[in-house]
């Protein structure tokens, strides 16, 4: 079995004069980053892979929760900052399947998107709340009966749950 975790990164700022790629967490998002670390330890939900956009957004939330996993190998690439929905499925499918459980860190829309496109069936409140929102913080844990990345296609997931800062009693979804 297969295991992808989807974090969206937290919420950022937008500084005055700063591109982009370049924008900061909120002091919120530096407080959901940490609130994401808490939960992925507490569920025992660590992966063997660490996948993140170079945004800056995407890094600080990594670092926030990165203390709580442990070390871990983590790997940036560019190719899921702000990517449609077929290149973060192309970047999924070329993963190795020595890696088990997999988190990918990176935006919106295409984490929605991709989940969407991925998930079949599983936790129907969860599938629900993802259909209307994935705000920042949001994390999607998804399923699948196969032994390779390369195999992973429309509908082949499983949604095993869909958490929030605010649906783990901490503040506000954005």
């Amino acid at each position: 079995m297969l295991r992808l975790l989807l974090l969206r990164h937290a919420k950022a700022a937008w500084p005055s004069g700063t591109l982009d790629l370049d924008r900061p967490l909120a002091k919120r998002g530096q407080e959901a980053s940490l609130v994401m670390g808490t939960y992925l330890k507490s569920e025992r939900l660590e992966p063997d892979l660490v996948v993140v956009s170079p945004a800056r957004r995407t890094q600080e939330t990594w670092e926030r929760v990165q203390p709580f996993l442990g070390e871990i190998e983590m790997r940036r690439d560019g190719r899921i900052y702000e990517a449609p929905v077929g290149r973060l499925l192309d970047v999924l499918r070329e993963m190795q399947p020595e890696a088990r459980t997999l988190l990918l860190i990176g935006h919106n829309p295409g984490f929605e998107e991709l989940a969407k496109l991925l998930i079949g069936e599983g936790d129907m409140d969860g599938i629900l709340r993802l259909g209307q929102k994935y705000p920042t913080a949001g994390l999607a844990v998804i399923d699948f009966a196969l032994d390779d990345w390369a195999d992973v296609a429309h509908k082949s997931g499983r949604l095993e749950r869909f958490v929030t800062p605010k649906s783990l009693g901490s503040g506000e979804d954005d």
